[in-house]
């Protein structure tokens, strides 16, 4: 059976310009950035753990990321406004 995915968001507060880089640079390839340091995709579980190990081991003392998993009644709930939300990768959005 194929993994659930979910809308899985990435938030980030880094101070240093370089892990800064580097943390958006991981992000870029299995994310996309909606807001500065706020990114989106569709993923797994185990996919969005990944992702958030290899940010984490680039963050310093008093650096953060935080990742939420957004459920069905979640994506109900949310508002997006400016360019369109980000669809899941089968192009449709089952809510």
């Amino acid at each position: 059976m194929a993994e659930s995915r979910m809308l899985t968001v990435f938030c980030y507060d880094v101070s240093d310009d370089g892990v800064r880089r580097r943390v958006a640079s991981v992000l870029e390839d299995a994310a996309v950035r909606v807001q500065g340091s706020v990114f989106e995709a569709w993923m797994s579980a185990p996919e969005a753990a990944r992702v958030a190990r290899v940010v984490a081991r680039h963050l310093e003392d008093g650096d953060s990321l935080r990742v939420y998993a957004v459920g069905a009644e979640g994506l109900r709930r949310s508002r997006a406004y400016g360019p369109p939300p980000l669809l899941p990768r089968d192009g449709h959005l089952m809510v």
